[in-house]
């Protein structure tokens, strides 16, 4: 495609020149607009469902999936591209200084649709600007800071200087993410953007059913008729066709041989040139199914044969903590409170579908695609390839969003088996309903438990048990399994507990990490049997939680004694607030009693890591010899901000401004190993491996320039320029030998939280650092239709250092918005919800108000303090906004999704038993 005006097709303007798009007319705007370099122009839907496509068409606002390119002819049409031309315009300002894009995919749309809305109404009220942005969708944000930003747009002044820190500060300070200003201009790089020249395209032939032996027939026959390059199933897989990111249960083929065990599994791959593929009927492709019977339930799945047969059943396997005597602490209780609840399905659905492309670089496969592991994909599609690691490049575009996800493998051993299999360059970008069937999935839990309490209110013993549908295959179920157990008990004093966590296989798409690794599910029925006992004890139900809170030094249920716990301050921190929405929601419902008000409240931990097991990551910082300072950052951005949060502690470590630093990002042949972007790690610990390398290179300047530790640094060409105390020392930086990766000065250091291998009763120091959360949600229900409507929350938050209050406020209102979609509407039926307009998530609409208190109780091991946060702002909001509306109705729901008829019945229910 063209945008040579002279060249014929379709004439119209695009960002304000005459255009031609040699495309057929019936062809997506959107595609054309793409392959006319108009990358801006995001696809996460082809529907129309999540609005990144948005651009203006004769200054509205229109889906470019949804619209034709003949549509489009004669008339303006306007990208992000053509927004603020060489600098940024006021709204992509304010988008920058609210921290309203974070992840990027969405930015764009969003953009898009509010400059239509700003055209018309340049002062728009919240109410206006969540109006007009209802059809965008997020995955990241909750929408608060996108509202204001667009908002105090007209506060802004188009290329206005980005927001600093204070000299000497950098932690703690309110700045713009330093990579920010790709994602609102359109030009950050995410998987499907990633588009090398001459490059075939794949499709994946994938089981149309849960459970199936399958045949081909003459695939070579095929292709020859088709015209395709190639056809690839399991048999030209020639590595270990078995992956997987806990090593010991690695069991998840690249691409499947018979049977297949999801709905979704790859079976096989056809790789074409673009235009052949687009036209293939792959209705013709030669593959018969034969159905076999599914077990897609755990309950069904005990009894069933082994999906795997290597293995003697469909237990995965089990975690387990014990501590005390669990029964004997139920057995002298004053009260106790049991329930069983079950959760669904829930999908990541970050606004990216997987996406990337790979090629030969000599004899290295590289491989550009969006993740969350780059070591760890490099590693496992090269055993899967049967490749040495040292000849698989992993480059990680920007991810679109993550959540857990990209942790796993999708498109990378693909395109790698591609293009060993052409020896040409390959591109593959899942569509949202592949991207639905195929990725994990938060596991469903099937959970039952007792806590008692002595008379005067403190937790006398628990007992929890639980299933976990870990789906096909393992992914993270072993992690989800044994996180479980250590958390199930909330960040309270638990003095007699035993809990038990089980990953069982069924027959539907493998259930992963996502936001918690199960312990979301687990606060869930923790929280609401605190409920329960703090009214049989006639004790508020705050109190009664800060009673029970865990405080220094006393043991976890693991026999963990820690520094810095801040379950305390956070619950505290909401004393005030409750009260004030008590009093609030008495009034309302004198006056609404149809329509009544409910508020619920509900505690968190979440530690920082992996569990028990090495967890290491790397840090790298030099400076050339003409005075660049570099940062090699490996720890992966995926909208939570640590390119800029890890920045800001390496610059207080050295002593200089964040922006000095040049980023290198994750790439596996540039930057050392960061680990995961996972369990709520990479501030703690990538941030420790920073704080060391910032460290480690200023103590390096301090001794070439003979100074003490209270002198400045500063860079300057050629040189660095050491100051104290009226003394000044210039460092010329030729002089120096130059360092295999080109610096004249240079530190790397490695950080690995301190942590003990839990024995057989799980007692041990499983997380060298946890994070602490409390949130109170205050609902409305409508009895007559079981509609629940979230109406305020707020969230305190301890993060023992708060690095960047901006990018942390933000974490939470997303973590916020993903929690009420997994209480209220969220769940994933494979076959039926595999688009974003069956499955639900938050809009702008669904959102409410957000009061974020973040707290500062710092770490011992922390850097400066500081403890992680992405997991915990998620785990406390469904159990509080189920409190909150049993509190309203006294209905208590045992089933999520709170979907309006289960909220409904559950109302029903509790009357009749009133009655």
């Amino acid at each position: 495609m063209s945008l040579d005006a002279a060249a014929p097709g379709l004439a119209l303007t695009l960002n304000g020149e005459s255009v031609s798009l040699s495309a057929p007319p019936g062809r997506r705007l959107s595609e054309a607009l793409r392959a006319a370099g108009a990358l801006g122009v995001k696809s996460g839907c082809d529907a129309g469902d999540c609005g990144a496509c948005t651009v203006l068409l004769d200054g509205a606002p229109v889906c470019a999936c949804l619209t034709t390119v003949a549509q489009a002819e004669g008339r303006a049409v306007r990208t992000v591209e053509g927004l603020g031309g060489a600098s940024v315009d006021a709204l992509q300002r304010s988008f920058l200084r609210h921290g309203a894009a974070q992840c990027g995919i969405c930015t764009p749309g969003m953009l898009m649709t509010a400059t239509a809305l700003l055209a018309e109404t340049p002062r728009p009220t919240r109410a206006q600007a969540e109006q007009a942005l209802g059809g965008v969708l997020c995955r990241c944000t909750g929408y608060a800071k996108i509202i204001d930003a667009v908002c105090e747009a007209w506060r802004e002044t188009p290329g206005a200087a980005p927001v600093r820190a204070p000299e000497g500060a950098p932690v703690g300070a309110r700045i713009e993410r330093l990579d920010g200003l790709a994602k609102v201009t359109g030009a950050e790089v995410f998987g499907a953007d990633a588009i090398p020249a001459g490059a075939l395209a794949i499709h994946v032939i994938r089981s149309p059913h849960h459970h199936a032996a399958f045949a081909f027939g003459d695939l070579k026959a095929w292709a020859a008729e088709q015209g395709v390059e190639a056809v690839l199933t399991a048999a030209e897989v020639k590595g270990t066709n078995r992956f997987g990111v806990i090593p010991p249960f690695a069991d998840q083929p690249a691409l499947a041989p018979s049977p297949a065990r999801f709905r979704g599994e790859a079976v096989a791959l056809v790789v074409a040139e673009p235009e052949t593929l687009a036209a293939l009927d792959l209705s013709t492709f030669p593959v018969e199914w034969t159905e076999r019977p599914a077990a897609l339930d755990p309950e069904t799945a005990k009894t069933a044969p082994p999906l795997h047969p290597d293995r003697p059943g469909n237990l995965m396997t089990a975690g387990f903590v014990a501590q005390g005597d669990a029964q004997a602490g139920l057995a002298a209780a004053a009260v106790t409170a049991t329930t069983a609840l079950e959760t669904a399905h829930v999908e990541h659905a970050y606004i990216e579908p997987e996406a990337g492309c790979a090629w030969l670089d000599g004899e290295t496969l590289v491989i550009q695609a969006c993740t969350q592991a780059p070591v760890m994909d490099r590693d496992d599609t090269a055993q899967t390839l049967g490749l040495d690691p040292a000849k698989v490049r992993i480059v990680p575009t920007a991810a679109g969003g993550g959540f857990g996800s990209k942790l796993d493998l999708s498109v990378q051993p693909l395109l790698g088996l591609a293009v060993l299999a052409t020896g040409r360059p390959c591109r593959l970008v899942y569509s949202r309903a592949e991207s639905l069937a195929s990725t994990t999935k938060r596991h469903p839990a099937r959970m039952t438990a007792t806590i008692g309490a002595d008379a005067d209110g403190r937790i006398c013993g628990m007992v929890f048990d639980g299933d976990f549908n870990t789906g096909a295959y393992a992914s993270w179920g072993p992690t989800v399994a044994n996180r479980v157990p250590v958390h199930a008990s909330g960040p309270y004093r638990t003095p007699n507990y035993r809990a038990e966590a089980r990953a069982i296989h069924t027959h539907v798409v493998p259930s992963g990490a996502f936001r918690g690794f199960g312990v979301p599910q687990a606060a869930l029925v923790q929280e609401a049997l605190y409920d329960e006992l703090a009214e049989q004890l006639g004790l508020d139900r705050l109190e009664f939680r800060i009673r029970n809170a865990l405080r220094d030094d006393e043991p976890t249920v693991c026999g963990q004694r820690l520094k810095g716990v801040g379950i305390g301050p956070c619950l505290e921190a909401l004393r005030e607030d409750w009260a004030a929405a008590l009093a609030r929601v008495a009034a309302h419902n004198a006056a609404h009693p149809e329509r009544p008000r409910g508020v619920g409240v509900a505690g968190c931990w979440y530690g920082c890591g992996n569990t028990s097991l090495p967890n290491p990551s790397t840090m790298r910082v030099g400076v050339t010899p003409d005075g660049r300072l570099r940062l090699h950052q490996g720890a992966t951005d995926i909208g939570q901000g640590s390119n800029t949060v890890i920045a800001q502690i390496c610059a207080q470590a050295l002593g200089v401004a964040p922006e000095a630093f040049e980023l290198v990002g994750p790439d596996t042949a540039l930057t050392p190993d960061c680990g995961k972007t996972s369990a709520s790690r990479q501030t703690f610990v990538s941030g420790n491996a920073a704080r060391l390398a910032g460290e480690a290179l200023r103590g390096a300047v301090l001794r070439l320039a003979n100074m003490g530790e209270g002198a400045s640094i500063r860079l300057a060409p050629g040189g660095i320029l050491v100051e104290e105390g009226g003394q000044a020392h210039r460092i010329d930086l030729s002089r120096l030998p130059v360092d295999a990766n080109g610096y004249a000065l240079a530190a790397e250091e490695t950080y690995d939280p301190p942590t003990l291998p839990l024995d057989e009763n799980g007692q041990g120091s499983p997380y060298a650092v946890y994070g602490w959360g409390a949130q109170m949600a205050e609902v409305e229900v409508d009895r007559a239709l079981g509609t629940v409507k979230v109406v305020a929350m707020t969230a305190a938050h301890d993060l023992g250092r708060v690095i960047n209050p901006m990018l942390a406020e933000g974490q939470v209102e997303g973590g916020i918005a993903q929690g009420l979609g997994m209480a209220l509407m969220e769940a994933f039926v494979p076959g039926r919800t595999e688009n974003l307009h069956d499955y639900l998530i938050p809009t702008t609409s669904d959102m409410p108000a957000i009061r974020t208190i973040l707290l500062e109780v710092p770490d011992p091991e922390g850097p400066y303090g500081a403890k992680g946060l992405g997991e915990h702002a998620l785990i406390p909001t469904a159990p509080a906004i189920l409190n909150a509306v049993r509190h309203a109705t006294g209905a208590r729901i045992d089933r999520l999704p709170a979907l309006p008829h289960r909220v409904k019945a559950a109302i029903d229910a509790a009357q009749e038993a009133r009655s």
